[in-house]
């Protein structure tokens, strides 16, 4: 791989894990909303939905953070 096809896929993951972090935010936020709901089927709606955002988050933070190290290694 050539220098230019290296930084363009760094990019790339950056942005992903800058998406995976926003993502893992508004699942945190999702999560911390089953204080408001009344009935169970709300609450149990807000916590699967909280806990999926959070596992494709954190899903998107690892693997583009694993990328991004493993590319910053061909660089130098």
């Amino acid at each position: 791989m050539d220098q230019i096809e290296i930084k363009g896929k760094l990019k790339t993951f950056q942005i992903n894990q800058a998406l995976g972090f926003f993502i893992l935010f508004f699942g945190v936020v999702v999560s911390i909303a089953l204080i408001f709901p009344e009935s169970d089927i709300q609450r149990m709606t807000n916590l699967v939905a909280g806990l999926t955002l959070v596992v494709i988050g954190g899903g998107m933070m690892l693997f583009a953070r694993k990328n991004i190290k493993k590319l910053q290694k061909l660089i130098k």
